[in-house]
């Protein structure tokens, strides 16, 4: 038996309740995010991306729905910054032990602030990745905001 990732190892830790989804990962799709709610047969605004970044310098986790774009100043503002940036993908699979197109903001090797786009909060359930490419969990709004240590803020572009 799997011992998991380090996303489904943290849920389970934190005694939530998850399902897991698992679809063909492609390498080199631009918006994996649609492609996976595409193969998994949820809707984009449900299905959500984990998006590291820097904020004044400092990692930070933004998490949004897969056909979003971030709104580089309201990333800044939801983490108290000035200027915000996408972080380096090198850097990004260094800092949480995870390949993109699999981050997770669950199990991060070093746990950063994390904030989820408010507007995708608001459903009764929401995706995201599992930890791994090709692995997507379910969960509650309000689990994915406690396991993370996260906060809904207002993230996307118009």
């Amino acid at each position: 038996m799997s011992k998991g990732t380090p996303a489904t190892q943290a849920l389970t830790r934190a005694k939530v309740a998850f399902e897991l989804l698992e679809y063909d990962y492609v390498s080199g799709q631009a918006q994996i995010g649609l492609h996976a709610a595409e193969a998994i047969g949820w809707d984009p605004s449900r299905v959500l991306k984990t998006l590291m970044v820097e904020v004044d310098g400092r990692p930070c986790c933004a998490v949004v729905p897969s056909g979003a774009s971030l709104s580089m100043k309201r990333v800044a503002s939801a983490f108290g910054g000035k200027s915000a940036q996408m972080m380096d993908p090198a850097k990004a699979e260094r800092l949480t032990g995870m390949h993109t197109g699999g981050i997770s903001p669950f199990g991060q090797k070093k746990r950063v602030p994390t904030a989820f786009e408010a507007g995708a909060m608001a459903a009764e359930r929401i995706v995201l990745n599992g930890g791994k490419r090709g692995l997507m969990v379910v969960v509650t709004p309000a689990d994915a905001l406690e396991v993370s240590g996260g906060k809904a803020a207002a993230l996307a572009a118009d």
